[in-house]
């Protein structure tokens, strides 16, 4: 299911990270989070990851 699934504000893949239980998009630098088992794909709810240095 996730390969169907793409950054809505890049268009770009996403990968899963299961510690956060969040899909992280690299490119956006934003973390959508995932709530009883539903991918929240909204810009307005994703988290913002830091820069990497």
């Amino acid at each position: 299911m996730l390969e169907l699934l793409v950054c809505p504000f890049t268009y770009g893949i996403l990968k899963y990270d299961s510690q956060t239980n969040e899909l992280i998009s690299e490119r956006a630098r934003l973390a959508y989070p995932i709530r009883d088992g539903i991918p929240i794909m909204l810009v307005s709810e994703a988290r913002q990851l830091p820069e990497d240095d």
